[in-house]
């Protein structure tokens, strides 16, 4: 370091400029005292019912990054939860209210963009059937629902939100955020980061994730997309390890939320809320890379809703030149698996 001193009148003699010197480095080395120590931390835990892992390259502490996931938990599931009876959500399902709040409307407003996009193959209004069909708070006995009545009262369109309120088409019509909100809490956590000055990092709640920068090894982040046969839960089968940054990814599949009901047939959580039944496809697993993962968690779904021969194929293609996400999707092709994605994604 070279500091230049200009001596003036208030500089007399060389005792005064060797004072003024110590002082300089003195204020200089407090100075770097003071800077917190940057480094890479790793927390885990569990949000929203499911596990999180927070990777960062951070000057905060454990604790502090602990907390900051608890809060945004917590709001979420106060906000969102269909599993929490006391949340707002579950309050609006009851018409005990129709008053929104910012994450709510935001992703009403979200989902509508899907729906759009898929003629109706996602919807957030699906809530009567997953609870019909066992995938809500209730658990399925086993039996067949009657689809038909509930049918009159499922539908994005008998939805709309009207300064900060909720209006229905019908009072029967309830809304389930699960395709969505899990997306949607990782960007909270992310936009928290973010706004921290925290540019490397990775945030993971139940496989919806989220990263932007290196990792500790200054390298992109290293995701795997899991083999989609049934029952995986162990996350250590994946059929495609990828590298990305600055970017969300989320995947859906039938391969671990199903169960048979007592004629044998298999129910999986992915149900079309235009007929009212669970989508048995081919296609098994639909991985989204998207520049939010709310998005890529909405369009993972929605292409699984659509299934093959609903033309998910096609407007993923379709979606990947319009919005530039990129898809991976999995299908099964006798005992083994077929594979359809972005030409990077190869």
């Amino acid at each position: 370091m070279f500091v230049n001193l200009r001596i003036g009148a208030m500089f007399a003699n060389n005792q005064n400029i060797v004072r003024l010197f110590a002082v300089l480095c003195i204020a200089l080395l407090l100075g770097a005292c003071s800077t917190p120590k940057s480094e890479f931390l790793t927390i885990e835990g569990e949000a929203l019912g499911t596990f999180v892992q927070v990777k960062c390259n951070t000057s905060l502490d454990d604790d502090e990054l602990i907390a900051i996931v608890r809060r945004i938990d917590t709001e979420a599931k106060e906000s969102m939860s269909i599993f929490n009876e006391s949340s707002l959500l579950s309050k609006i399902n009851r018409n005990d209210t129709d008053s929104l709040d910012c994450h709510i409307i935001r992703n009403i407003e979200l989902a509508e963009r899907f729906s759009k996009l898929s003629n109706g193959a996602y919807d957030i209004t699906i809530k009567p059937l997953t609870e019909a069909w066992g995938f809500a708070a209730e658990k399925s006995d086993g039996s067949t629902p009657n689809i038909d009545s509930l049918l009159d009262f499922v539908g994005y369109n008998k939805i709309l939100v009207c300064d900060g309120r909720l209006c229905k088409a019908d009072t029967r019509v309830e809304i389930d955020l699960n395709s969505i909100a899990k997306g949607y809490t990782v960007d909270l956590v992310a936009e928290e980061l973010e706004k921290r000055g925290i540019t490397d990092y990775m945030v993971n709640i139940g496989g919806e994730i989220r990263c932007r920068g290196v990792n500790a090894k200054s390298e992109r982040w290293t995701i795997g997309i899991e083999t989609p046969y049934d029952g995986n839960m162990s996350q250590e089968s994946f059929e495609k390890i990828i590298d990305v940054t600055d970017c969300a990814i989320a995947t859906s599949g039938n391969y671990r939320r199903f169960y048979l009901t007592n004629d044998g047939r298999k129910v999986a959580h992915t149900l079309d809320p235009r007929t009212g039944y669970s989508v048995i496809s081919d296609l098994l697993s639909a991985t989204v890379i998207a520049p939010t993962c709310a998005e890529a968690d909405a369009a993972a779904t929605m292409f699984m809703a659509m299934g093959s021969e609903g033309g998910a194929a096609e407007l993923a293609q379709h979606c990947e030149e319009e919005f530039g996400w990129k898809y991976y999707f999995i299908y099964a092709d006798g005992e083994n698996y077929r594979i359809e994605c972005s030409e990077e994604l190869r």
